[in-house]
């Protein structure tokens, strides 16, 4: 019994000692708090062509200034979303905009067109990370 429980020690002091073997040129990721979005995630997410059984974000929505696929660029939203509807923070604006498409209609587009069915294909957590990444982009 002494023996595994030394061992152990050892291989647990030896996995600690390696320390991951990252470059220090790496990139230092910071961990992102519970319960908030995740902009790596929400990225991967609105670059997908599909989300579920519905076009993903990036079908639709250019990341370039001044390009327009089938609804508005996306490249500054994160600067416009807080000015776009009085009373609607940056975030409440996305979030709304995402799981209600038809309640604040950008001039010059089309109501009907975002589909409604991403409130049922996106989790909570896929929301967040999704409005964490739109709000990068300014």
């Amino acid at each position: 019994m002494r023996k595994s429980v030394f061992v152990f020690l050892v291989l647990a002091l030896l996995l600690a000692a390696c320390g991951g073997g990252g470059s220090e040129k790496e990139e230092k990721k910071e961990p992102v708090p519970a319960g908030a979005g995740d902009p790596s995630k929400g990225e991967k997410l609105f670059k997908e062509t599909l989300i579920g059984s519905q076009p993903g974000c990036i079908t639709c929505h250019s990341l370039e200034s001044g390009v327009t696929l089938v609804g508005p660029s996306q490249s500054d939203i994160g600067a416009r979303a807080g000015t776009r509807v009085s009373g609607l923070s940056a975030e409440e604006y996305l979030r709304q905009s995402i799981l209600e498409p038809d309640a604040h209609v950008v001039e010059d587009f089309a109501a009907g067109t975002m589909p409604v069915a991403l409130a049922d294909e996106l989790s909570e957590q896929q929301v967040k990370d999704l409005i964490a990444y739109m709000l990068t982009l300014k």
